[in-house]
């Protein structure tokens, strides 16, 4: 089963995952707002949002930012996805994906980007780990579909 989601969203909103049972649920994590590889992928989960909606599949997309952090970066890019707002990384704990990261030789905490498709019964129905950006997300919409 798939750890529970209650966070905060952009726009004041809540994303609660039990809020969608009976619906599949696609959940990205990412490291960081505004930053390229982050901006990429929001802006090619937007592009298929109509996709995805229309296979009755909801999608958002998670990170450690505040929701004010995200209110500015769906604005910058007209994103069409629900960010929500794990600042104490509880939830990106609990699905596997806040790990330690090496950079120029320096480790640190952060969030491993990674997607999971949520089945309609709340059972983690697909994983993708370490993802790379370019065609994840219709990769994603194919898995789902």
């Amino acid at each position: 089963m798939a750890p529970d989601i209650d966070l905060p969203t952009d726009g004041g909103g809540r994303f609660k995952l039990a809020d969608h049972k009976g619906k599949r649920v696609v959940i990205y994590f990412y490291p960081k707002d505004d930053t390229s590889g982050c901006t990429k992928e929001a802006q090619e989960f937007t592009a298929l949002a109509a996709d995805f909606a229309g296979q009755g599949v909801t999608v958002v997309g998670i990170s450690p930012d505040s929701p004010k952090s995200h209110d500015k970066f769906r604005a910058k890019y007209e994103l069409a996805i629900p960010l929500a707002s794990d600042e104490d990384t509880a939830v990106a704990s609990a699905y596997g994906v806040w790990v330690e990261k090496s950079m120029y030789g320096r480790k640190y905490m952060g969030i491993e980007r990674s997607t999971f498709l949520i089945d309609a019964e709340g059972k983690i129905a697909g994983i993708w780990s370490k993802v790379k950006v370019p065609g994840h997300a219709a990769a994603v919409l194919a898995a789902a579909g």
